[in-house]
């Protein structure tokens, strides 16, 4: 069961892919974790990504890609892995099917964007602590204020409705060219794609996971 789960910021890719693994028992392949353990265990490649990443440049979609392949290898992506929100470009894509990474399925979870601006911008954070609010889904008992220690909550900067309406922009204009060439995919008969609508309740969208992942 090869998985990659596809949406845009604030479409609860975090929540479902965690039920995901648990459920199926299989490894969440998240590339940032495998960047930062690349450096960490100062492979070739590990040096080269520190490089590139002092230098304030972005990693290439070769030597990530390339990490993928090597982490699929491993003995617990026997039973399948699940992809959190790679590829992000046609080019990724197309380099996984380039190094014959097989995909058996991608869930692409969707949420209208009034939705996602609802749901990030009303995020509050204690950052001393990480405690997560919501003005409108968890608020705090005291208006911006930490229920445990009374200190001030604060808004992220990618919290905030400005950098929420870039980074929806730039996912737009990056997705529609990947969902399309994954249409052409199913169409042919390569993968199976699902559109899951993520504005129902957690349960819901689990028990349309669990529906899908039978077929």
């Amino acid at each position: 069961m090869r998985i990659i789960l596809l949406g845009a910021p604030g479409t609860g890719k975090g929540t479902q892919g965690k039920f995901i693994t648990e459920r199926y028992k299989i490894p969440k392949i998240s590339t940032g974790d495998m960047l930062r353990e690349a450096i960490y265990s100062k492979t070739k490649t590990g040096i080269i990504i520190q490089s590139i990443v002092r230098e304030g440049r972005l990693v290439s979609d070769e030597i990530v890609c390339n990490l993928i392949k090597q982490r699929i290898q491993k003995k617990d992506c026997i039973n399948g892995f699940l992809l959190d929100g790679f590829p992000r470009t046609i080019t990724q894509a197309l380099y996984l099917s380039k190094i014959k990474i097989k995909i058996d399925y991608i869930l692409e979870l969707i949420v209208p964007y009034k939705v996602i601006l609802e749901r990030i911008s009303g995020r509050r954070v204690h950052p001393q602590s990480g405690r997560i609010y919501h003005i409108k889904f968890k608020p705090p008992k005291i208006q911006d204020q930490d229920d445990l220690t009374g200190q001030s909550l604060i808004i992220r900067e990618d919290d905030k409705k400005e950098s929420i309406i870039r980074r929806l922009k730039e996912y737009k204009n990056m997705h529609n060219s990947l969902i399309k060439y994954y249409i052409q995919e199913k169409n042919i008969g390569n993968i199976k794609l699902f559109k899951i609508c993520s504005t129902d309740s957690v349960s819901v969208i689990h028990k349309k996971i669990k529906d899908i992942l039978k077929k």
